[in-house]
């Protein structure tokens, strides 16, 4: 035992650095994303509400190790509104390739873009998870070699714990042994000298492994940097477009925020595979030319005189037309033009006097409605989409709005939307959703309509509603029913526009559409929208 130290002085500074070791947390974070107890609530709560996130979760979990902390740390790098990543040092050797996902995804140009749309949305956040899965599965496998040998790694870093554990085992019981003077039994002094022997062996296997792990990680890093890109491409656009989809319904982030995950998931399920779910983009550019028609009002102030024009207000008569009524002779010459509409009037920059009573939608869904235009879109796209900006248009003047959608004489779907009542989102898919087929009647819902508009003056006295008939057919109407149509527009007060979606016979002024309307304008380009901007200027 010649050489082998005997006191325990000498021992025990042989011993120290790894007692030291052993006296150190050496395991290291599991997860990359730095995160408060919040955000790590929040991401439970996400994970439970999320039948998404579970599936993805239980077959990564299958495949690779560790996958649940990588998903963590994808949501939380998303969620967060100032993410950053730990220190490759301070991570456990298993969780290094998590890390280099993760670092891989944070340094793509396009992740700015990504958490713009994700910081705080929780829901946003998840769907960038689930929308990068694809590519997560392809950057754990190309890692594969990188996590064995990071687990390899791990396991010689647990060894070399346990080997300093031992020496400090051994240092101990060598201490209970020792002499008054600090001499130690050789026996026990030997266990000391072999122990630290085995950490020493332990430790350089341990080290030999991380730079293993250290330079496989390094290898396939760059071979996944494109897809990571592809990825956090993928999950911007992804993002942008349901939240395209959902403002183009109405849908504001204000009550995306205050909707449960679960409710908002469906909500999503329902836009994207709806039946007008292909014309969304239709949806929204209608409401932004409604949007810009309502600002023209209040650019375009009445008063500012622009020329003469022909009609018969009698209020804006031009001083030479009421000098024919200073000519018996020419008297009868007044009246004849006031009765046809043809008096020179003064015309002013402005639009007319929009009304006070319901805003009704007619909206024709009968078969030929389904019929697609050469240019795309089809004339029942067009007429919800137009119905819907219409509902807007209403909302924003504080009126009430109301659906009605028809065919054949016995088929009539009537959706209200008091002014003073939310307009749920739900009732707003069933109306634009709602197809009857059958053929086509205008006095079922024109009646209807009537009704509805001398039901509001009888409990409210409001007059001068609007009708907006839109429809792609003509069809005839009873004598008796166009003198009571004609009788209750003069009592109630109320306009009526008609739109003749690919049917130009319908706009012609001998047509049943032009005597119902008080102006008439022809759709033939399904995906059009300026040649309704007139009517939400006036209505």
């Amino acid at each position: 035992m010649c050489g082998t130290p005997s006191r325990l002085g000498d021992l025990a500074g042989l011993a120290g650095p790894w007692l030291a070791g052993s006296a150190a947390t050496a395991e290291g974070h599991p997860t990359a994303v730095v995160a408060d107890r919040f955000e790590q609530i929040v991401w439970r709560d996400t994970y439970t509400q999320s039948a998404g996130l579970r599936e993805l979760a239980e077959e990564l979990a299958g495949r690779y190790d560790h996958t649940a902390d990588l998903l963590a740390d994808a949501f939380l790098a998303a969620y967060k509104t100032g993410p950053w990543l730990r220190e490759r040092a301070d991570m456990a050797p298993s969780r290094l390739v998590n890390h280099q996902v993760i670092s891989s995804l944070m340094e793509s140009p396009e992740f700015a873009e990504l958490h713009r749309e994700t910081a705080g949305d929780p829901y946003a956040a998840a769907m960038a998870v689930l929308a990068q899965a694809a590519a997560l599965r392809r950057m754990l496998e190309r890692f594969r070699a990188a996590r064995e040998q990071a687990e390899r790694a791990a396991k010689g870093r647990r060894d070399a714990e346990g080997a300093a554990a031992a020496v400090g085992a051994a240092l101990q019981q060598a201490a209970g042994g020792a002499g008054a003077d600090g001499t130690v039994p050789a026996p026990a002094a030997e266990a000391v000298q072999q122990a630290i022997r085995a950490a020493e062996t332990a430790g350089a296997t341990a080290r030999q492994a991380a730079e293993g792990a250290a330079q496989a990680l390094a290898a396939a890093a760059p071979g996944v940097r494109a897809t990571a890109r592809n990825a956090v491409t993928k999950a911007a656009a992804a993002v942008r477009e349901e939240s395209a989809l959902m403002r183009a319904w109405g849908v504001g982030p204000g009550e995306l925020e205050r909707m449960p995950y679960d409710q908002r998931a469906r909500l999503a399920e329902r836009l994207r595979t709806g039946r007008l779910a292909r014309w969304a983009e239709l949806i929204g550019r209608f409401r932004q030319m409604a949007d810009g028609e309502r600002a023209r009002k209040v650019e375009n102030a009445t008063g500012e005189l622009i020329g003469v024009t022909l009609g018969d207000d009698l209020s804006r008569v031009i001083p030479s037309e009421l000098a024919n009524l200073g000519l018996p002779e020419l008297r009868a010459v007044f009246a004849a033009r006031y009765a046809a509409g043809e008096l020179m009037l003064y015309d002013s920059q402005g639009e007319q006097t929009t009304g006070q009573g319901a805003i009704i939608a007619c909206v024709d869904t009968s078969h030929s409605m389904y019929m697609e235009g050469t240019g795309g879109g089809t004339r029942e796209a067009w007429a919800k989409a137009c119905a819907l900006a219409l509902l807007d248009q209403a909302r924003h003047a504080k009126r009430d709005f109301v659906g009605i959608l028809f065919s054949s004489a016995d088929r009539l779907r009537v959706f209200r939307f008091p002014a003073g009542e939310p307009a749920g989102i739900a009732r707003v898919l069933d109306f634009a959703e709602t197809f009857l087929g059958g053929g086509t009647s205008y006095q079922s819902p024109l009646s209807a309509a009537v009704e509805l508009l001398e039901a509001e003056f009888n409990d409210a006295a409001r007059t001068r509603g609007d009708i907006v008939m839109l429809t792609d057919d003509e069809c005839g109407v009873t004598e008796a029913w166009m003198r009571d149509w004609n009788d209750a527009k003069h009592r109630l007060g109320f306009r009526v526009f008609g739109v003749a979606i690919g049917a130009p016979r319908a706009a012609e002024a001998d047509s049943v559409l032009d005597a119902l309307s008080d102006n008439v304008r022809s759709v033939e380009d399904f995906l059009d929208v300026q040649v309704a901007a007139d009517l939400f200027r006036v209505i």
